[in-house]
């Protein structure tokens, strides 16, 4: 099994947190410790998930991080659309894009594993 970092879904994971914490820098400051703090939590939980559950013994553990991974990116994606809802952000295409590419690549790796087993 390769490392989590040659894995592609893990490299794309990335990407939503860099843009989440430059999202929520423009956040207003009474939402630090609110939306702000979550959004962060959720954004690194995912491509922390993916590296926990790469460096697990068995293709079984390794799915059951996929999920919590899968969980953390439909708690992002509800956070971001609160977000806007709110106006604390414009819409912001590339991470809209991002969160789906990965959320995809997630449920891709859970599907190919399963098979694998």
């Amino acid at each position: 099994m390769p490392t989590h970092k040659e894995l592609e879904v893990w490299k794309q994971a990335i990407e939503p947190a860099k843009f989440v914490y430059e999202l929520t820098a423009t956040f207003p400051p009474f939402e630090l410790y609110g939306l702000t703090s979550q959004m962060r939590r959720s954004a690194v939980s995912i491509a922390s998930n993916i590296a926990e559950g790469a460096a697990r013994a068995t293709d079984k553990e390794f799915i059951h991080f996929l999920h919590i991974t899968s969980g953390s990116i439909a708690e992002l994606d509800t956070q971001y659309i609160l977000a806007k809802e709110l106006q604390f952000t414009e819409a912001l295409i590339a991470l809209e894009t991002s969160i789906e590419r990965v959320r995809k690549m997630t449920v891709g790796l859970i599907k190919y594993l399963k098979v694998k087993q």
